[in-house]
């Protein structure tokens, strides 16, 4: 957190599949330590973890929150390999949608708490996150197990008072079908959503403006892009 200058920013790494199918379940906190006109050196760090960890995964979501002062990384959704327990020869690299926890993991500490939240019943991968202040908001997504992408919009609120934080969701109304889309903040309150999927084989032509203002969010279509040949014709 802080202003623009990336000096005063960290950047936090969780999980991932490497080329080997394998998953990560490592969480690495990166930073800026030194930038001149020629060089950039960046320091990358660890994390070891304790209590409810989450478990080796992809298409997550990993946000910071921040509340009376304080910070929090916020873990959800995405992929894991099913159970050992239940792995046929057939089934070895199977996939499953994680449980649709909350992780709260202070990296300060290296500490991490799982909340369930009964608005959260389904897991999901590939969704959209916003995070602003101590709110998270969660857009679309993939559920495996039913092969949609549900219009979700759920938000999630992180409260960290000197006790046990609170964690409350709220579903809201007004959300999109989209997966594996690209998002990027155009100004403090604005954010726009290019590309994924809506259906299996559809890709998603139409864009998005994110308006964020109190506790309100707005989702509205914007002007679509003159995209060239090559997507708008391709299968991806």
């Amino acid at each position: 957190k802080g202003s623009l200058e990336s000096e005063k920013q960290k950047y936090i790494i969780h999980g991932g599949k490497t080329p080997n199918n394998e998953l990560s379940d490592k969480i690495y906190v990166m930073s800026v330590v030194c930038k001149n006109n020629k060089k950039v050196t960046f320091r990358c760090t660890e994390k070891d973890l304790v209590g409810d960890v989450p478990e080796a995964r992809y298409g997550h979501s990993i946000d910071m929150v921040y509340s009376r002062g304080k910070s929090m990384g916020v873990v959800f959704g995405g992929r894991s390999y099913i159970p050992s327990a239940q792995r046929t020869t057939e089934k070895w690299n199977s996939v499953a949608d994680c449980l649709p926890h909350i992780f709260l993991v202070d990296l300060e500490f290296g500490c991490s708490t799982s909340y369930i939240l009964p608005e959260l019943q389904d897991g999901l991968s590939f969704h959209v996150s916003i995070a602003r202040n101590d709110t998270i908001y969660i857009l679309g997504g993939h559920s495996l197990a039913n092969n949609i992408r549900p219009a979700n919009l759920y938000r999630i609120r992180v409260d960290l008072p000197l006790g046990s934080p609170a964690v409350n969701c709220t579903v809201l109304p007004g959300g999109i079908s989209v997966s594996s889309a690209i998002l990027t903040q155009t100004n403090s309150d604005e954010f726009v959503i290019v590309g994924g999927y809506q259906l299996e084989n559809q890709k998603r032509m139409v864009c998005n403006i994110i308006s964020l203002e109190g506790n309100k969010i707005e989702i509205r279509e914007m002007e679509t892009p003159d995209w060239t040949p090559d997507i708008k014709h391709s299968k991806l």
